[in-house]
C-alpha cells in the first residue's frame, strides 16, 4: 500500500454510495434476488455463480452487470435492471435506509473547509434520488451522479471525471475518491485522482482494495479527516 500525500491540495471528494456512505446490509443482494426471480436473468448459470458475480462487481453499473448475466441479451438486461431498481426501492420502503455513522457530519465539515462533495453510484437516478431524499442529503452534496450522467459506469473513470467537470475542480490531482469496492478504487486510479482510498464498511476486503491500487484503506469514510491531506494545522 502506498501512503500517498497529494502535492496538489484536495478540492473535491468523490464518495461512492451503497457500502461507503450508505449502509448496505445485504440490500443489493436482496434486490438482485428479487430481480432474478421476476425476470429469470440468472437462469443461464448456477445461482451461486451468478450471486458471486454480483458480489465481485459491486459498484459497477447495474445494466452492465445484468448484460453479462443475461449472456448479452440487452432486452432482458434492461428488464432485469428495472426490476432490480424497483426491488431496491421496495426494500428501502420496507426497511428504511441508513447512513454510515458520521457521514452527514463529514460532508458538512468538508464543505465548511470549502471543498466540494460528490456522490457516485452504479444505481439508476431514480434509486439514487430516493436514497438522497430518504437521508435528506440533497443540500449536503454538490452533485450526485449515476452512470447515465457520465457515459460509462465504474471501473471506467467517467463518473470521477464528470464530478470534476460539474464542480469545477482545478485538475484530477485535486480529487480524492473513496469507495468500498475494487471498481471504486480502479475508477479513481484510472481518472488520475490525487488520492484514492478504500473503505471496509462494504463489499470488499483490505487485500482486494489494496490490490486495486488504494493509497489507504480506512475502516469507514469518517477516517478521511485523519489522513495527511485532510489534517488541519
Amino acid at each position: 500500500m502506498t501512503l500517498a500525500t497529494p502535492q496538489t491540495p484536495i478540492e473535491l471528494v468523490v464518495f461512492d454510495m451503497a457500502g461507503t456512505t450508505v449502509r448496505d446490509d445485504g440490500v443489493v443482494e436482496q434486490a438482485f434476488a428479487r430481480a432474478a426471480e421476476r425476470t429469470g436473468v440468472a437462469e443461464r448459470m448456477p445461482w451461486e455463480e451468478a450471486l458471486g458475480y454480483v458480489r465481485d462487481t459491486m459498484g459497477q453499473s447495474k445494466i452492465d452487470v445484468f448484460t453479462h448475466l443475461s449472456g448479452g441479451n440487452t432486452e432482458l438486461a434492461e428488464r432485469a435492471t428495472a426490476a432490480f431498481e424497483g426491488a431496491y426501492a421496495e426494500i428501502v420502503e420496507e426497511s428504511g435506509v441508513e447512513a454510515i455513522d458520521g457521514v452527514a457530519e463529514l460532508f458538512g465539515e468538508l464543505r465548511e473547509r470549502g471543498l466540494k462533495v460528490a456522490l457516485t453510484t452504479g444505481f439508476a437516478p431514480v434509486t439514487r434520488d430516493a436514497i438522497l431524499d430518504a437521508l435528506g442529503w440533497r443540500s449536503l452534496v454538490d452533485v450526485a451522479l449515476s452512470p447515465v450522467d457520465a457515459g460509462r459506469g465504474r471501473p471506467a473513470p467517467d463518473l470521477v471525471l464528470t464530478a470534476l467537470l460539474r464542480t469545477g475542480a482545478c485538475c484530477v490531482q485535486s480529487v480524492a475518491v473513496l469507495g468500498d469496492t475494487e471498481s471504486d478504487v480502479r475508477s479513481g486510479r484510472r481518472a488520475g485522482a490525487g488520492l484514492v482510498a478504500g473503505v471496509l464498511s462494504g463489499a470488499h476486503n483490505r487485500a482486494t482494495l489494496e490490490a486495486a491500487g488504494a493509497d489507504y484503506v480506512l475502516d469507514t469514510v469518517v477516517g478521511l479527516l485523519e489522513l495527511p491531506a485532510f489534517r488541519v494545522g
